[in-house]
């Protein structure tokens, strides 16, 4: 699915290169990571280029949905580098449930 390459920075932050099965390479950036047991689970946003034009501040009235574009991608360690792929329905939905968790936890916390 995708690796950390040493592509273009945005704001100091690492991109992730990812292609699909069609040959198009898209960029996203790593928002969190939750873990869940021994495994890890990347957040990832994508990161658009100059052509789209989307706006989301408060008067958006857009019909694209990319403000809610998050992919979930597994961090698999492959000789010696992270890669990310996608995960299995299993996999997605313990991922699901661990962040909900983490979500209810830090809203009792506050």
């Amino acid at each position: 699915m995708g690796k950390k390459n040493n592509v273009p920075d945005l704001d100091d932050e690492l991109l992730i290169e990812m292609t699909d099965e069609e040959g198009n390479t898209y960029y996203y950036v790593e928002e969190f990571i939750v873990p869940v047991g021994e495994e890890r689970y990347a957040f990832l946003s994508p990161v658009h280029d100059e052509e789209h034009e989307c706006c989301h501040d408060d008067d958006c009235d857009c019909d694209c949905d990319c403000e809610d574009e998050i992919i979930i991608a597994k961090i698999v360690e492959e000789e010696g580098e992270e890669i990310y792929v996608e995960p299995t329905d299993e996999e997605f939905m313990r991922v699901q449930e661990e962040y909900e968790r983490l979500v209810q936890e830090d809203a009792e916390d506050e």
